[in-house]
């Protein structure tokens, strides 16, 4: 028996062993690779800089692994989380970051079928255009304007005329037809480049990265599964509209929201949720150190102290990591997102489904409004400027009201641009007070100041200095009108400096916004009325000082 007729080493069985071998651990472990399911974006929540983002896949019956492809490679991994039906066991998450050349289904976009539409055009009108350059060539040839060499076919002189005739239209209709070619190239280029540029965008161009989430689960029916996570640069910003009705003294504030990203994914018909609260922020307070109060050393030992510290200064290498860290970081904020005051969030729900690209294009939305009856008033500077403006007051609106751009209308016309400030903290209910532009109607004069050195106090070892200020308001409107005039008053702030005041008529308010020396007149002003207000000064100090005004 030679050695391969051994029924041991016979082919058959051995090829028949080696089959079962690679095929038993497929069969046991019974595990088929990841079925990429496609998902939606159900709701984004935004805050000042980042966003939350909540995508939803419907996976089928018997599902043992589903993949999540296409999403922004900048998503936050540690704020992975994975939901599903009660009938859904999830397992183990796993998340790869590759190019998006690289991945099978992100290669192609949504304006691939569009581009790929026009290129096709394109190629229609260029073999157009090339057989056109062949009847063209040919007829060139015909009339000897080709090459030498080439044999003409002979023209029979009797039909010269009529050949001549439709050589000379032909040759016309196919370099016309040839320009018009051109140009419906240029125009389908033109429709092109932006298409191609947006699917560089989108794709995060030639080194775009996209991120697959692979999620391991038990899905013994079909079933939703839905996954967030969070993604840094989305923001938004409010803007306000504040219009002023002076008859009704209506003042209505309109906000809206400027709404922006970039993340490499765009937000189509999302439900859209903006926050202000800051996710992102610290989440727990500083605490106080020790006040530590001791005895300066020697002289001889703080140098020696101070060298120590500037030699460990001098060390380099903590910043490094510091640096390498900031370099990774992707370009932030696609526009200065404002700092929001408050102690907690409030958070707007747009009904209708919101488009948010990912080009950095700002989307406004109305985010509703706030209707108050104001007090208005005119107020006057008169020291600073001889002019009157009006104002309207009213009770600061509930809930979280972040600064921003601010649009000013009266009586329908537009006044100008401000800035809306939400009040600090302050003592009793907490109001808004807005500025309208000038009123023409309200004439303001300020009389030349008087300012009076003299002496006093015993053998006028004191100065004093007397100022005596004087303005009159007139109104000059049909209708009565309130008039608040504010005054700059002097302030001690010097034990031997000594100021005695005098008001005609008194102030209603003798620190005006909290603000000692700031003094306030509150009156009403019939139509065609005036009024004159006086402040008189009287500052006593020594004889040899030097009076510091500031």
């Amino acid at each position: 028996m030679s050695f391969l007729s051994s029924p041991l080493l016979r082919p058959e069985p051995l090829l028949a062993a080696l089959a079962a071998v690679f095929t038993l651990p497929a069969a046991a472990l019974d595990m088929p690779p990841p079925a990429a399911v496609n998902s939606r974006i159900a709701q984004v929540k935004v805050y000042p800089g980042s966003a939350t983002v909540e995508r939803v896949a419907r996976i089928p019956a018997g599902s043992r692994s589903v993949t999540l492809a296409c999403l922004p490679a900048g998503l936050d991994v540690q704020s992975l989380q994975v939901s599903a039906d009660a009938s859904v066991r999830v397992g183990e998450t796993s998340v790869i970051t590759e190019p998006r050349a690289l991945s099978a289904a992100c290669a192609t976009s949504a304006l691939d079928g569009r581009i790929r539409a026009l290129e096709d055009q394109k190629a229609t009108l260029q073999a157009e255009r090339d057989a056109l350059g062949l009847v063209t060539g040919y007829l060139k040839g015909l009339g000897g304007g080709g090459d030498g060499d080439a044999k003409r076919p002979a023209v029979d002189a009797r039909n010269l005329a009529a050949t001549a005739d439709a050589m000379r239209r032909t040759g016309q209709e196919s370099l016309l037809r040839q320009h018009q070619i051109d140009r419906r190239q240029e125009d389908l280029d033109r429709q092109l480049q932006p298409l191609l540029a947006e699917r560089q965008r989108s794709q995060g161009g030639e080194n775009g990265q996209v991120t697959a989430v692979t999620i391991t689960l038990d899905a013994p029916r079909e079933a939703e599964l839905r996954l967030s996570y969070q993604v840094a640069g989305p923001g938004w910003t409010p803007s306000y509209r504040a219009l002023l009705d002076t008859t009704t003294r209506k003042l209505r504030i309109e906000r809206q929201a400027l709404v922006a990203q970039a993340t490499g994914e765009d937000w189509r018909g999302v439900k859209l949720v903006l926050s202000t609260g800051q996710p992102r922020r610290n989440t727990a307070g500083r605490t106080p150190a020790p006040w530590r109060i001791g005895v300066e050393p020697p002289p001889q030992q703080q140098v020696a102290r101070e060298d120590s510290v500037a030699r460990f200064a001098m060390a380099p290498a903590p910043a490094a990591p510091m640096a390498a860290a900031k370099a990774m970081l992707p370009e932030r904020p696609l526009f200065d997102v404002n700092v929001f005051q408050g102690s907690f969030a409030t958070e707007f729900d747009v009904t209708q489904a919101i488009d948010v690209p990912s080009n950095g294009q700002r989307v406004a939305m109305p985010l509703g409004q706030h209707e108050d009856t104001a007090q208005v008033a005119v107020r006057i500077s008169p020291r600073l400027e001889q002019a009157a403006y009006l104002v309207a007051d009213i009770a600061q609106p509930e809930g979280v009201w972040p600064a921003g751009a601010l649009q000013l209308y009266r009586d329908g016309a537009f006044v100008g641009s401000g800035q809306w400030n939400a009040p600090g903290n302050v003592d009793g209910p907490a109001r808004v007070t807005l500025s309208f532009g000038r009123d023409e109607l309200v004439r303001v004069s300020a009389e030349p100041e008087r300012d009076n050195q003299g002496s006093g106090g015993f053998a006028g070892s004191r100065a004093e200095r007397q100022v005596q200020r004087a303005y009159v308001v007139e109104n000059r409107h049909r209708t009565p009108i309130a008039v608040q005039v504010l005054e700059a008053a002097p302030v001690s702030v010097n034990e031997q400096v000594r100021v005695a005041s005098q008001f005609s008529p008194q102030p209603a308010e003798l620190a005006w916004n909290r603000q000692p020396g700031v003094a306030m007149w509150r009156t009403e002003l019939g139509a065609g009325q005036r009024a004159r207000f006086t402040a008189d000064y009287t500052i006593g100090y020594p004889k040899d000082a030097r009076l510091q005004e500031r």
